[in-house]
């Protein structure tokens, strides 16, 4: 306590001198400076007392930590909470449930990087360089070049390398890749900086834009449990050609009536570009990719209003679940 009261009184006695400085426009000209240099050196005096004061607390008061000690209850500290059993987090929690069903229906799962370079994320997926993709607006560079990825995509080149071995052995490339990704977004209710997407990759010598559209019913229908009509309209992406807006009807469990769409993700056969810097030939070989969020399917699940709340490390959101 009496260290404590050295630092707050040397800290009052350092309010009262700056309290001086607004008297030096009262003087006369030639006394200012010499008297705004008496006051910064008194000031300089009293900021290092306060510094070795705080200095002296700290190694006064500093116990190495135990990091191996039980952590129970603070008593000390009424406020503190009480160890108690976690759970996963729902992102990660409804991340398992959609890898489990891709792969119930086959697919293999990678998961994503969250640093990448240019090359995988954009050169590899047929991106010009002129794509507006490429600028900082879009995407979140290091000092050094690199792209915490923008999307899941930034895996696709290597799946299909890693994988080409089962196209010699006659079979399937069926892949699934979570991730964490990350854009230069205004943050509000609808909008995260970082957020979770799944990609799929599928290859194969006779697969088609109907097999894309199957799986991905088949995929929706046992994430919502229910039969459900699907709808498509053009999109655009770079590296599917043609591409499309997958959209599922909006299910009972979500209110949804006869007619209500939703938009899920993006969706289309890989363009041949891809294929081909991924050394597989693409008039021998097909092959169609999808990507879209997972945060959305969880707030849809639970009707949540805010893509913040996952993560705002708020317990008592979190509690809930």
């Amino acid at each position: 306590m009496e260290q404590l009261d050295k630092i707050g009184r040397l800290k009052q006695k350092l309010k009262e001198l700056n309290a001086e400085y607004s008297n030096i426009g009262k003087l006369k000209a030639e006394k200012r400076a010499e008297f705004g240099r008496q006051l910064n050196l008194a000031k300089q005096k009293i900021l290092q007392e306060i510094a070795k004061a705080e200095q002296e607390l700290i190694d006064k008061d500093t116990e190495p930590l135990d990091i191996t000690a039980w952590s129970g209850v603070n008593e000390s500290l009424p406020e503190f909470y009480p160890a108690t059993s976690g759970s996963k987090h729902p992102l990660m929690a409804e991340l398992d449930r959609v890898t489990n069903i891709y792969q119930m229906m086959g697919f293999d799962v990678v998961e994503s990087r969250q640093l990448d370079d240019e090359f995988h994320m954009f050169d590899s997926l047929n991106f010009v360089k002129e794509h507006p993709a490429r600028d900082g607006y879009d995407t979140f560079r290091t000092e050094e070049g690199l792209i915490p990825p923008a999307h899941t995509s930034t895996m696709q080149h290597r799946v299909l390398r890693s994988y080409k071995h089962n196209l010699d052995e006659g079979k399937a490339i069926a892949v699934v890749v979570p991730g964490r990704v990350f854009r230069n977004e205004d943050v509000d209710a609808t909008h995260e900086h970082t957020f979770y997407q799944c990609e799929g990759v599928y290859v194969s010598k006779d697969c088609t834009m109907g097999d894309m559209l199957g799986i991905l019913r088949e995929f929706f229908e046992k994430y919502y449990e229910q039969r459900l009509n699907i709808r498509t309209q053009p999109g655009y992406f770079p590296f599917t050609e043609p591409s499309l807006e997958f959209m599922i009807e909006k299910p009972k469990s979500l209110g949804g009536k006869k007619g209500d769409f939703l938009e899920m993700l993006g969706c289309g056969m890989i363009h041949p570009n891809v294929l081909k810097m991924a050394g597989i030939d693409p008039n021998e070989y097909h092959g169609f990719a999808w990507g879209g969020g997972i945060d959305r399917l969880v707030m849809l699940r639970y009707g949540l209003n805010d893509v913040r709340y996952f993560e705002s490390g708020n317990l008592n959101f979190l509690r809930e679940f």
